[in-house]
């Protein structure tokens, strides 16, 4: 059995139960929209295979929804497929982007691109659904907007302010805050889903190893070492007297980030953290931001990094990291290193300059001196050869 803390499967097939009501649009509309869903439900006339899980099933349905009430409304559209190219790019691109349409709260949206993507996967559905009848079907989003309307800040700590936090918490939520800095796992699905038979000891060690299982893995499954919080996780296995097939995090979500912003609010006030955000909006999936950032520069090589956390792509290594001054960071940490690398080397380099001069200083005296030695030699064996010579001088007068 999988846990599904948001509950999106139920409330999906809910809907669908009460005859999958959609109001405020054109019955074209719905009919679009329904069938939209059906085969994004089977994984059909998709461009990445597989069925769409209940989270995205319902983020289609809401947003679907809401677009084409926007469309008929503005461009009376009863049938979306209608819209031009230009109709398209001005809504996303004007409209959204420029504030004329509003939230609930009066404010303008900043998440265009995420509407902007469920209608160009709207779209390119109804290409490939048309293509099997044989009718070619322009893409006519190709002039929308796709970049963010703001780099929009997110909480981002390092692991001191971490542990300032932690050290604070009740021990529940320290083992569970330090869980999730160490893994950067996926609340609240992916976290709520780990049993204590999904840890293993790793060979010669006191560290688990953590299985996060396909079935319950947004991406893909994954073997992860736990090097910071192994010893307080066996201990909260103990004191909870938890089971092989318990589930080591039996939370309330909505509980738990109350719990965690009311202590960060406690411990940093109205501050700032590095990634933008503040520290009193912190929320679990937070720690899934802290945590890339905190195993980015100390992993070898991006793919064991993408790995760790299910990525399937670089960007999202990127996602992580570009607003954080991580790169900065990094740059610096270089130009530290390489720097004390040429420290290093210059002193090398000076310290054989030195003792190439000094074998250069022996080698010139020792010239010197095989060459004193060799004209007192001479000068010994001159006198020697004049001396003999003076004596069988004298023995011949």
């Amino acid at each position: 059995m999988v846990l599904d803390p948001g509950n999106y499967k139920q409330r999906y097939i809910n809907w669908k139960k009460k005859g999958s009501p959609i109001e405020g649009v054109s019955n074209a509309n719905r009919e679009f929209i329904l069938e939209f869903l059906g085969d994004m439900e089977r994984g059909y006339n998709v461009t990445r295979p597989g069925p769409r899980s209940y989270v995205r099933l319902n983020n289609l349905k809401q947003r679907m929804c809401w677009i084409c009430k926007q469309m008929e409304q503005r461009y009376g559209k009863e049938n979306v497929t209608n819209l031009t190219k230009k109709e398209i790019s001005d809504f996303f691109n004007v409209v959204m982007r420029g504030g004329e349409v509003l939230t609930r709260s009066g404010k303008a949206y900043t998440s265009v691109r995420d509407y902007a993507n469920v209608f160009k996967s709207f779209w390119h559905w109804y290409m490939k659904r048309e293509d099997e009848k044989e009718i070619i079907i322009r893409d006519r989003t190709t002039y929308v907007d796709m970049s963010p309307v703001k780099e929009s800040g997110f909480v981002y700590f390092t692991v001191d302010e971490f542990k300032r936090m932690a050290d604070r918490a009740k021990f529940k939520y320290k083992v569970l805050m330090w869980f999730m800095f160490d893994t950067g796992i996926r609340p609240p699905k992916e976290l709520m889903n780990m049993k204590v038979s999904d840890l293993s000891k790793l060979d010669n060690s006191e560290n688990y190893e953590l299985h996060i299982r396909d079935e319950v893995a947004k991406t893909f499954g994954r073997r992860i070492k736990l090097l910071l919080c192994s010893q307080l996780l066996q201990e909260f296995i103990n004191s909870e007297e938890l089971k092989y097939d318990d589930y080591i995090f039996q939370i309330n979500p909505v509980v738990a980030n109350r719990y965690i912003r009311r202590l960060a609010t406690r411990v940093f006030g109205n501050k700032k953290t590095r990634g933008g955000g503040l520290f009193k909006n912190i929320r679990m999936y937070d720690f899934r931001h802290s945590s890339a950032c905190y195993w980015l520069p100390r992993y070898k090589s991006e793919s064991a990094l993408k790995y760790r956390f299910g990525w399937k792509e670089n960007k999202m290594i990127h996602h992580y990291t570009k607003m954080l001054g991580m790169k900065d960071t990094i740059e610096e940490k270089d130009i530290l290193l390489d720097s004390e690398a040429r420290t290093k080397l210059e002193k090398e380099l000076d310290r054989e300059r030195k003792q190439r001069e000094m074998l250069e200083d022996k080698y010139t005296a020792l010239e010197r001196s095989t060459d004193s030695r060799l004209k007192q030699m001479e000068k010994m064996f001159r006198e020697k050869i004049m001396g003999e010579a003076i004596v069988e001088m004298k023995k011949s007068a």
